[in-house]
């Protein structure tokens, strides 16, 4: 984003893209950068486009952006096309860092959730069971049930980690064939409120990158398959990948993408009216800037969703402690008592 904006900056100054490229590497503070601009330069001294260089480093540069960029040098509008690729990248960062900072809370009351119920289970209620049975009595139903947890727990805590161990490790294998990825992104969007977060998330995301490709004078086929690739939902990547053929059959844009029953009708109707006009990039603009606000509205809404289940879940776990207990222990002055 960074040394797009001073790219862009240099170039509407009347810099030429070689000295461009020469002052940012040689003023950067990073060393990785510093070699990878040098590198740039170098390529640019012998002739090289500014696009063909960036194929040096492609997990630095997507895809998208290096078409972007091969297209921008073409029509010569190579400044204002970086400048839009800036802002781009600032709204993706910026959606990022929203869906973080929304799950910091729940993730963390979480995580001292699950804190909280092993030293229960594995440290506390263990010598309360001692204290019960060295005075022999007779424990309540909901004392003797958290007892055989808290036993079993402690007899069998190796099992239940390599059981965990087992599936992660199954996980982490099946992600490295298409099947599997298919079959959990599949999985992640039939999730309840989660699944309709992460499609408004990916439209967000389709729109955008189509809208900076289009506007940067990318032919539509292009545009679709780079914005295709840069989801990496493999989902969306395979029902996606007829859409061309289609537009090519003369069926639209609007018409496959709502075929793929992926995209919301207020997404499909927005981009017909694009196709319609002749405005095919400030309708995807819109349709972009459309499904951020929506996808705002829907992270709050997971989150608001998320907290109470944590607070609620932890709630009946240490409530049930707490009564079993407080009735072994009101069980065991009646039995004295008496």
């Amino acid at each position: 984003m960074h040394l797009s904006r001073q790219i862009a900056a240099f170039l509407r100054a009347g810099l030429p893209i070689l000295d461009a490229v020469h002052s940012i590497g040689a003023d950067h503070v990073n060393s990785s950068v510093r070699r990878m601009m040098h590198d740039i330069e170098d390529g640019l001294r012998t002739g090289e486009r500014f696009s063909d260089t960036l194929e040096r480093y492609p997990k630095v540069f997507p895809e998208y952006y290096r078409g972007i960029v091969r297209s921008a040098e073409l029509s010569g509008e190579l400044d204002t096309v970086l400048s839009r690729l800036a802002r781009y990248m600032e709204r993706d960062i910026e959606a990022r860092r929203k869906i973080k900072s929304a799950l910091i809370y729940p993730v963390a009351v979480a995580v001292m959730s699950v804190a909280t119920v092993l030293v229960l289970a594995l440290w506390v209620l263990p010598r309360f069971a001692d204290f019960f049975e060295d005075l022999d009595a007779k424990l309540p139903l909901p004392t003797r049930m958290l007892m055989s947890f808290t036993g079993f727990l402690g007899q069998w805590w190796w099992v239940i980690l390599a059981v965990l161990a087992a599936w992660t490790a199954l996980f982490l294998v099946s992600q490295r064939f298409e099947r599997g990825k298919y079959t959990w992104h599949r999985f992640l969007l039939a999730v309840p409120v989660l699944g309709t977060t992460i499609q408004y998330a990916l439209v967000e995301r389709f729109c955008r990158v189509m809208a900076s490709m289009v506007s940067a004078g990318v032919n539509l086929p292009e545009a679709i398959e780079v914005a295709t690739d840069s989801l990496r939902n493999r989902v969306f990547i395979k029902r996606l990948n007829g859409v061309t053929e289609q537009m090519l059959e003369g069926q639209g844009l609007a018409g496959p993408l709502a075929r793929t029953a992926l995209f919301p009708g207020t997404a499909t109707s927005m981009i017909r009216v694009g196709e319609e006009t002749g405005s095919m990039d400030t309708q995807l603009e819109v349709t972009a800037e459309y499904y951020e606000d929506e996808l705002d509205y829907k992270i709050a809404k997971l989150t608001a969703l998320f907290e109470p289940i944590v607070i609620i879940v932890m709630g009946l776990i240490v409530g049930f402690v707490a009564v079993a207990l407080v009735s072994a222990m009101y069980g065991i002055f009646r039995q004295v008592d008496i």
